[in-house]
């Protein structure tokens, strides 16, 4: 717990310090997750920086791999905070990030299970159940759901990202023009200042990727790497287009009509 006695620890962020695979767990390398290249026998993730972004292409694993830490921090797959289920998982709905935490070990110092497990795909869902939650109490909900996509989630992200914790984005860009990623920028600027919170991000938004002091990793399916922002394939792309809009874009279209 990130309290004892009513008290903010006082150690600073980082919490969770190291994850990795213990291979005795894993029963069938040729079952999902475990198929994926990322995740050898000696795989693990150093956590040195009170915010780490993670960057990759689609498929490679990303999600996975926050959905696994979600769940050694008690968080439901679907998104929320400890205790939370806001989805019905008696449809077919994979759990892959909790079959993937029953093979990960954890070092914490101190194990820090409050905070969020933000997933911008779960979003209203999340949002719903907050909202029905608070009712249920006899309370006003917080009616995420009655601002614009980008407000609510901003909204969202103050409200829930203040206190002592562990928060995990998966692609908080997902509804955010470029003017409000400089807002959620701002907002990692105070989560990090406070010394209390830990953030593990997976983001595509060059804007996000280039927070200072972040650890910035990117996930190929030869592993894990740190990166710098100008190396990242995200970068690389959106220069060549503000370098020359319509010439990137020509060049694209004639590629993808061949």
């Amino acid at each position: 717990m990130s309290r004892r006695s009513g008290r903010t620890i006082n150690l600073p962020a980082p919490y969770l310090k190291r994850i990795w695979l213990d291979p005795l767990q894993v029963h069938d390398r040729e079952v999902y997750p475990f198929c994926l290249p990322i995740f050898p026998d000696d795989f693990e993730l150093n956590f040195e920086a009170a915010v780490t972004i993670i960057v990759g292409e689609n498929g490679t694993g990303k999600s996975t791999i926050l959905e696994g830490i979600a769940a050694l921090a008690g968080y439901d797959d679907a998104g929320g905070g400890k205790g939370y289920m806001p989805v019905d998982h008696s449809e077919a709905r994979e759990r892959m990030g909790g079959q993937l935490s029953k093979a990960l070990r954890a070092s914490w110092l101190p194990k820090i299970t409050n905070g969020w497990f933000f997933r911008a795909e779960s979003f209203f869902s999340v949002a719903r159940y907050l909202d029905k939650a608070a009712r249920d109490a006899g309370q006003v909900g917080p009616d995420f759901l009655s601002h614009s996509h980008g407000e609510g989630f901003l909204r969202f992200f103050e409200e829930r990202c203040q206190r002592q914790g562990i928060f995990i984005f998966d692609e908080p860009e997902s509804a955010l023009s470029p003017a409000r990623q400089i807002e959620f920028l701002k907002l990692l600027r105070r989560m990090e200042e406070s010394r209390i919170c830990q953030v593990i991000m997976a983001t595509h938004s060059p804007l996000l990727m280039a927070y200072p002091n972040a650890s910035l990793l990117r996930l190929t399916r030869a592993g894990l790497e740190p990166v710098r922002l100008r190396e990242t394939d995200h970068f690389k792309v959106m220069r060549e287009f503000c370098d020359d809009p319509d010439g990137f874009i020509d060049a694209a279209l004639d590629q993808q009509g061949r």
